[in-house]
């Protein structure tokens, strides 16, 4: 490595359609990665696990390229076609009951063809852009690594799939909202959303041997750490606590990390333990998009956050200049 080279590190957290801006931030990012800056890792949750994939296999694939990958994943998962717009419309429909507060019927995801058919449909748009067959034969030891989180719901215990053992039912797993799907079943463990283990992975960049430390995170943020007061209507309520739900097992290893740069700032560690700075490109959200805007894919909302998350990457690069 060039002692003038700065290793960094891209997590992406996790939020479902909104990580629409997730794969607009990597587009723009990766295409115009400033000089002397080098990808060494990608971690991500739920929707940043499906963005975060395609953009290491875009880096590591020969034939492909990240930004044409993240637009063809997200037009094919926005409801353009008559059948996804069908169901689309019902999601939104059924927001607006809900935010009108019509009592709906609970349906477990076990018992709903609606919510296998969603599933099966994720799994095909994935392995339609990602030949996972062909990964191992893309590692070859100098590839920045990659790091999928999701808990093992029966254990209690996070799970963090590698390269190495990358699949769909991997960023499926990580996906499983309990309330959307049925755990997602891996080698004869059931998982669920990543959210409630890594969201999203953070330290792994640094414990991974076969990865070098970063001296950058560049953190993309869907969920906004704070808000100017506190909520009083029970939707408010609820998409604050969504928020929060979302952010709290980042912020304990984002303060790990931070302790960890006290002590070698004191000089208690060893000189091999680098000191790594966490940069945030925080989702500028609105007060139109709550909680349940997560589960839309109307395509002009699609492109409105992929768009979205362009313009800020190139505001954050602006600064980086």
């Amino acid at each position: 490595m060039s002692p003038d080279e700065t290793t960094v590190a891209i997590a992406c957290q996790g939020g479902g359609s909104h990580t629409a801006f997730t794969a607009g931030v990597l587009s723009e990012l990766l295409e115009n990665l400033p000089e002397n800056h080098r990808i060494v890792g990608f971690s991500g949750t739920s929707g940043g696990a499906a963005c975060a994939t395609l953009a290491w296999y875009g880096q590591v694939h020969p034939e492909e390229n990240p930004r044409d990958l993240l637009e063809r994943f997200w037009d094919d998962l926005s409801a353009s076609t008559p059948l996804h717009r069908a169901a689309n419309n019902v999601i939104r429909w059924t927001i607006g009951l809900q935010r009108a507060g019509v009592p709906l019927p609970e349906v477990s995801p076990a018992n709903s063809p609606g919510s296998r058919w969603g599933l099966k449909q994720f799994r095909e748009v994935l392995e339609s852009h990602v030949d996972f067959e062909a990964v191992p034969s893309l590692l070859e030891g100098d590839e920045p690594g990659l790091f999928i989180s999701a808990i093992d719901v029966c254990a209690g215990r996070f799970e963090v799939f590698r390269e190495d053992d990358l699949s769909a039912g991997a960023i499926l797993a990580s996906a499983a909202e309990p309330h959307l799907f049925e755990a997602v079943e891996v080698d004869g463990t059931h998982y669920w959303d990543g959210l409630f283990a890594k969201n999203p992975p953070i330290n792994d960049f640094m414990s991974a041997d076969d990865v070098p430390d970063p001296d950058e995170i560049w953190l993309l943020k869907i969920n906004p750490q704070e808000r100017p007061g506190p909520p009083q209507s029970m939707e408010g309520i609820d998409n604050r606590r969504n928020e929060l739900s979302g952010n709290l097992s980042l912020n304990v290893e984002i303060n790990f990390l931070e302790k960890v740069n006290g002590w070698i700032e004191a000089g208690y560690l060893p000189e091999e333990y680098t000191h790594t700075t966490v940069e945030r490109i925080p989702f500028p959200g609105g007060d139109d998009l709550d909680w349940r805007t997560k589960l839309d894919r109307d395509p002009a909302f699609i492109d409105r956050l992929f768009s979205d998350g362009e313009r800020e990457a190139r505001a954050f690069l602006e600064r980086k200049a």
